[in-house]
């Protein structure tokens, strides 16, 4: 049993219903979750993907044109939402996050939930582009951090080749 302060009891129970989270659940996601405190612009998104996910979230990331600075008037802002793999990629998530969109700096916040794929799979051009330009928020055991510098350093290593045709990148493994 843990005693706190009613101040800090109330914050936390306040918190908890406006996630629609019982104090308890609230309480022991932010346990599981050491470093999770994910502030600022990112909170709203963060907090939102965490309730989403019922808290099967591995890692987040920002990517894409906000991540790179070169927003456009209707742009809005990738998000790259790690989940546990017991957790579907499947429509209901983005259904989910649907119900509550959320807001960064004025813009829509566009989820993209995936799985961290194993590292002797294929890169994909989606996730080489995450490891350019992308912005990691939220990594609490460092996983996404380490699949993003082993897919630059193939880069670096010139085994990945980012080529365009028309203005639209992809992405070719180099023998």
């Amino acid at each position: 049993m843990l005693r706190i302060e009613p101040e800090l009891h109330a914050l936390l129970r306040d918190e908890a219903e406006r996630l629609g989270l019982s104090l308890n659940e609230y309480c022991a996601r932010k346990l599981a979750a050491p470093g999770a405190d994910v502030g600022g612009p990112a909170g709203a998104a963060f907090e939102w993907a965490l309730s989403v996910t019922r808290g099967r979230l591995r890692g987040m990331l920002a990517f894409g044109s906000w991540a790179r600075n070169d927003l456009a008037e209707d742009s809005d802002v990738d998000l790259l939402i790690v989940i546990d793999l017991r957790l579907p990629v499947d429509r209901d998530l983005y259904r989910c996050w649907d119900e509550s969109p959320v807001r960064w700096q004025g813009r829509r916040v566009e989820p993209h939930f995936v799985h961290l794929p194993a590292e002797d799979l294929r890169v994909t051009g989606f996730w080489a582009e995450a490891a350019l330009d992308g912005v990691v928020l939220y990594d609490p055991d460092f996983s996404l951090s380490r699949h993003l510098v082993s897919i630059r350093k193939r880069i670096l290593a010139g085994s990945l080749s980012r080529r365009e045709v028309h203005g639209h990148p992809y992405w070719v493994e180099v023998a």
